[in-house]
């Protein structure tokens, strides 16, 4: 398959991307037998999605956050902070009670979501600050994942700290660094790999939801998980509307407004899914099933409605672009 068919069919995923995680997560509830074998192997896939994203990251990506960190570390705080108390608040609000509270809460603990880069580069936003916040808020979860869960969600289960901190290393963090390492030594050799990236990405986000989607079918549309269906969907409206209302407090410019707000208000609940499963229940991998497939419709409807109604045009945003990439080259 050519260069151009690969970028041609990785739009084209892109584009139709929240309907095939809605139609694949429909097959899976109906037929669970079907990804039943990945349920244990969730990690992996994971690994792999964030390599991919660590293949991506260059030298210069970490350069910015040195040379701009006040966006960066705020961005990074405003997600921490905002995600994990709502989903304190929202489990308290609609009485939530153990594996469920607790899977709430995992969906507020995880660093940003890779979807979140996309809904900025097609909402006009700033892709280098939502990749910067996404990197440095990725890089802080094997901490900040496990302390949030002790101190929100210790009340609900026994939450295994260490043990945490361990898989959230492996899986997580050195799988970015391996990407890193291979990109700072391969570097222009990785192009044609570089291509099939975000589809590789996207199929295993649609593998890892159909195998929790398949290991929560009896309990997904229950009476008793019902209540999760309004909690997910507030806990991501409310992000993206803190989050915005929080970069305009900071007088941010609107590219940086819009990545901010996906930053805040999209989480990986993928990866909320692979700790759910591993060391509390499916019950707890819920929240993250439906988060990640409601993110999604959430996230293009918004990225959509800001491309049709921002004041910036796109000459003004190619305009600052480039301004910024020369501060950068002076730099």
């Amino acid at each position: 398959m050519s260069t151009n068919k690969v970028t041609a069919f990785g739009k084209w995923l892109s584009k139709w991307f929240t309907l095939f995680v809605m139609l694949w997560a429909v097959f899976n509830y109906f037929l669970p037998g079907f990804s039943a074998p990945i349920v244990a192997n969730t990690k992996y896939l994971l690994g792999v999605i964030l390599f991919g994203m660590g293949l991506t990251l260059t030298g210069q990506d970490f350069k910015r956050i040195v040379q701009r960190p006040v966006p960066v570390l705020l961005g990074t705080v405003a997600h921490y902070l905002i995600m994990p108390s709502l989903a304190w608040f929202l489990c308290w609000a609609f009485q939530l009670k153990g594996a469920t509270a607790a899977g709430v809460i995992l969906v507020g603990a995880c660093p940003s979501g890779t979807s979140s880069s996309v809904m900025a580069y097609l909402a006009g936003g700033d892709v280098a600050l939502d990749v910067s916040i996404e990197a440095l808020s990725t890089l802080l979860a094997p901490v900040m994942l496990p302390t949030i869960l002790y101190l929100f969600a210790g009340q609900y289960v026994a939450v295994p700290t260490q043990s945490l901190f361990t898989s959230t290393l492996e899986i997580v963090v050195l799988p970015i660094l391996l990407g890193v390492v291979v990109h700072t030594f391969l570097g222009h050799r990785l192009a044609p790999v570089l291509d099939f990236l975000p589809i590789v990405s996207q199929l295993a986000i649609l593998a890892i939801i159909g195998a929790v989607v398949s290991a929560n079918h009896a309990n997904l549309f229950t009476a008793a998980t019902a209540v999760v269906i309004p909690v997910v969907m507030l806990h991501n409206l409310l992000g993206y509307t803190l989050g915005y209302l929080f970069s305009r407090l900071l007088h941010l410019h609107q590219p940086q407004q819009k990545a901010l707000t996906f930053e805040v208000g999209m989480q990986d609940s993928s990866l909320g899914a692979t700790l759910a499963l591993t060391y509390f229940s499916p019950t707890a991998a819920i929240a993250s099933t439906l988060f990640s497939i409601w993110h999604n419709i959430s996230g293009s409807v918004l990225s959509s409605w800001w491309k049709n109604h921002t004041k910036e045009s796109v000459e003004e945003m190619v305009a600052n672009t480039n301004a910024a990439r020369s501060e950068e080259a002076v730099d």
